[in-house]
């Protein structure tokens, strides 16, 4: 499929901020799942491209002047392919190193009891098939429902409400993932979807021995398919956030974003 993506950040400040800083994991790299045809990122007159610890390519953005607004633009054209949600054995990161558990994905007493029905089945052939039966477990205990929680919820917290977001379907697969032994990572990226809360996403994958890292998606009861573009991974979302930021001074924060994720229609397609 091929999909062209255009987000836009705008950041208007009450009071004028004296400098700022942003880390940008905004740029997917190019793997078996997708191919990026053209990518831009613009705003802030220093973008330094970097690349994380965890392989994503990312920016750092800096305005060093005084200043009142902001405006991060990304736009880009991905072709991507269906893997059933399998990527290679290995992306150059040390499966064990997901086990680690953090903040975000601690795991609770109502998430190891969560997990606990899935450790028997949950070895060799169908180690996959059960945690898509535990995807859909993590669906029906928390029902997606926008606006639910923010960024610094756990897993725990979204369990005990009944109510969440993609990130904290995300979180809750990783926990489980973790307690089963099963090293797990978050994913931030797109989704072209009929739904546009969507648009901006996240998922879990968990790796399985003898095909690698395995994507799930808690919040669609899917694995990802060639509607999803991946942008960065991170043992949770702080580690795979699309935009984090810094700034001295500067009060009264407005936020605004635009995204769009459309399909694009092959010439051939096109002269049918």
């Amino acid at each position: 499929m091929r999909l062209r993506i255009r987000h836009e950040t705008r950041y208007r400040l009450a009071e004028p901020a004296r400098r700022a800083v942003q880390y940008l994991r905004l740029t997917p790299r190019q793997d078996r799942c997708q191919r990026v045809l053209s990518w831009s990122v613009s705003g802030p007159p220093s973008l330094v491209p970097w690349t994380d610890g965890f392989g994503n390519r990312a920016h750092v953005a800096s305005e060093v002047e005084a200043h009142d607004a902001l405006t991060i633009l990304v736009e880009g054209e991905i072709e991507t392919n269906d893997t059933w949600g399998i990527l290679p054995l290995d992306d150059g990161l040390p499966p064990p190193m997901f086990l680690r558990p953090t903040p975000l994905t601690l795991a609770d007493d109502a998430i190891r009891d969560l997990a606990k029905p899935f450790a028997a089945s949950c070895v060799g052939t169908g180690t996959v098939p059960t945690l898509h039966q535990m995807t859909g477990a993590i669906a029906e205990r928390v029902v997606y429902a926008t606006g639910s929680t923010d960024v610094t919820s756990t897993a725990a917290e979204a369990l005990a409400s009944g109510k969440g977001v993609c990130q904290d379907h995300a979180h809750l697969f990783i926990a489980c993932c973790r307690v089963l032994g099963l090293p797990a990572r978050y994913v931030s990226g797109y989704l072209h979807s009929e739904r546009s809360e969507m648009a901006s996403h996240a998922w879990a994958e968990a790796f399985v021995e003898g095909l690698g890292w395995v994507s799930f998606d808690p919040a669609n009861c899917q694995s990802a398919t060639d509607a999803y573009v991946r942008l960065a991974v991170g043992f949770d979302y702080a580690g795979a956030a699309p935009v984090v930021g810094l700034r001295s001074g500067g009060k009264g924060e407005d936020l605004s974003v635009d995204l769009s994720v459309e399909q694009v229609q092959s010439q051939s397609q096109s002269q049918q």
